[in-house]
């Protein structure tokens, strides 16, 4: 009997807590009045929110 195989669930980043790009205000306002604001992606996932999974490292302990 074969079982259904499943795909392990993904990290969340632990830099960034999955919420990997945030909107930044600039503090000034155009000139239709609306905020200027800025997207900044987190650097540890590159905006993914999903850390990447590091390989083993040759002769450390599991």
């Amino acid at each position: 009997m074969t079982h259904p195989t499943t795909t392990p669930t993904p990290r969340i980043c632990p830099n960034c807590d999955g919420f990997a790009t945030a909107a930044i205000t600039t503090g000034g306002r155009d000139r239709h009045g609306h905020l200027r604001t800025i997207t900044v992606d987190c650097r540890a996932c590159n905006g993914t929110g999903i850390a990447r999974r590091s390989p083993a490292r040759e002769g450390a302990r599991a």
